[in-house]
């Protein structure tokens, strides 16, 4: 099953069932979360149990909004190894051997979830940046699980866009915290949620064999396969689960894929050609059975200054 959370022509905001058709809206629904509550029902029989209106709304007609509207936890991780790779490169870095050891994340700002339309450039911020994931959603709570468990526990996935305003995060990783609000802006999720038994036909090794790619203008800037992911979001929710829980709703990333990002482009190209991004830019990332998440860069507000001589 393919659900979306969108806002109509009306501006209601509503959950619907993606058919061919157009997308069916659920009764009685405005968030995905309700649907992840009720531990004996899958995301797709909650939603057939919840039942449709008979309306049936256009995509063309429906902006994407984040599945859900505040998720409870934002973990993003890094699990492809080339994009990993390509970032310790640059600093004259082999790899770290404990990443094939543990798979690490940090926790970004659930309040920044959004889906389709603008995103501002984070204030202060003049290497703004894209990063091309696939996020999971948790279906159900659970602690210090096994990777077998993990995975029962996904009730679906959904493209995840990332955004890195990479001057600020360099600013604060020297000083050994961070990322903060080099990533505290906005995390692009959407615009359907897909349900494990969709993509079955396509698991592979730790992923799926499905294509991931992402444009800015239209024009061509990654490529890659989610089965190039080393560790599987199964690892990922089991290490996430360990001396603590986690509950519906809750969104995993899985880090950016290969080539996935501005800042490793250009610094295996050149800047010239893969600039960072400017207010106008329109970034569109689409993955294989996922969908397309379409957004425009807009200006964002200036700093304002902490104390005199801060920014």
């Amino acid at each position: 099953m393919k659900l979306a959370r969108i806002r109509t022509a009306t501006g209601a905001v509503r959950v619907g069932i993606v058919e061919s058709d157009g997308i069916h809206l659920l009764d009685g629904v405005d968030d995905l979360l309700p649907l992840l509550n009720d531990p004996d029902l899958s995301l797709a029989e909650a939603a057939r149990a919840q039942g449709v209106t008979g309306e049936i709304v256009q995509p063309a007609e429906a902006q994407y909004l984040s599945p859900i509207a505040t998720p409870p936890t934002l973990r993003d991780f890094y699990a492809f190894e080339q994009h990993v790779r390509a970032g310790r490169a640059w600093r004259g870095l082999d790899m770290d051997p404990e990443w094939y050891r543990i798979p690490v994340f940090y926790f970004s700002n659930p309040y920044a979830a959004t889906g389709t339309g603008d995103i501002p450039i984070p204030p202060g911020s003049e290497q703004f940046d894209f990063e091309l994931e696939v996020g999971a959603i948790i279906g159900g709570h659970g602690s210090d699980l096994t990777p077998a468990e993990a995975e029962g526990l996904i009730a679906g996935f959904c493209i995840l866009n990332d955004w890195s305003a990479r001057d600020l995060q360099k600013r604060e990783m020297q000083l050994s915290m961070g990322p903060v609000k080099g990533k505290d802006t906005a995390t692009s999720l959407g615009p359907w949620v897909v349900t494990p038994d969709e993509l079955a036909e396509y698991k592979q090794g730790t992923g799926y064999r499905l294509a991931m790619r992402c444009e800015v203008n239209g024009k061509k800037y990654t490529e890659a396969v989610w089965s190039d992911v080393y560790w599987s979001f199964a690892e990922m929710i089991a290490y996430a689960s360990r001396g603590t829980e986690v509950r519906p709703g809750d969104i995993i990333g899985s880090g950016t894929c290969g080539t996935g990002c501005i800042n490793e482009l250009s610094r295996t190209h050149s800047p010239e050609e893969y600039p960072f991004l400017r207010a106008g830019d329109i970034v569109t990332a689409s993955i294989e059975g996922l969908g397309v998440l379409e957004n425009r860069i807009v200006a964002g507000v200036p700093p304002i200054p902490l104390r005199e001589g801060t920014v």
